[in-house]
């Protein structure tokens, strides 16, 4: 069974994940996955320089602060550097998926309801968190400041919208709750999992 597990940004989605790791379950980090992939394969490499410049890469690294400059900005920008990133993430997700032998896994994806993608899930997961608390934890993690943590929220769909389609919902406001509430969805999952 495939498990998506998504949330609009600063909501708390790798700390939701760890949970699910620290339980045992197989979780892939497609975020984390797309920065390797934009790393290691020759064909992503010379498309994202295609499409943003060679500035995209610094010392053989992938310059991340420059490619969020550039795509957060332009949303055209922005989707046609996803549609070089996703298709390859998609394929290494697959390979990984078919060497796990766990009841199910959870794909971290922050675009799963932006991509249209929701079909290739059994079961979706959508952590939220107040956007007061999403903005502040954006700014501590990436160093940023305030306008621009809400002009990366403007490429996400709605909090709301996604609880709306979620099968579950963590609010991740209270690390306790939060933990109570994967082991929760955890037990309902393996349920699940056994009698399909």
């Amino acid at each position: 069974m495939i498990v998506g597990l998504t949330g609009g940004i600063g909501s708390g989605k790798s700390t939701v994940a760890d949970m699910f790791k620290n339980i045992g379950v197989p979780v892939y980090d497609s975020d984390s996955a797309a920065k390797s992939l934009m790393t290691s394969s020759d064909s992503l490499r010379k498309a994202i320089i295609d499409l943003l410049g060679t500035a995209a890469y610094a010392d053989q690294k992938l310059n991340t602060t420059f490619i969020a400059k550039q795509v957060f900005k332009d949303k055209e920008l922005l989707k046609a550097l996803n549609a070089i990133v996703h298709p390859a993430v998609q394929r290494d997700f697959k390979e990984w998926e078919e060497k796990q032998d766990f009841p199910y896994v959870i794909q971290e994806n922050a675009l799963i309801y932006e991509n249209k993608t929701q079909g290739r899930y059994d079961m979706i997961i959508v952590v939220s968190a107040p956007e007061a608390i999403r903005i502040q934890r954006v700014i501590n993690r990436d160093k940023v400041e305030k306008n621009q943590v809400l002009r990366r929220m403007t490429n996400q769909l709605p909090q709301n919208t996604k609880i709306q389609l979620a099968d579950f919902v963590i609010e991740n406001d209270d690390l306790v709750l939060t933990g109570k509430e994967v082991a929760k969805i955890h037990q309902k999952l393996m349920a699940k999992a056994k009698s399909s």
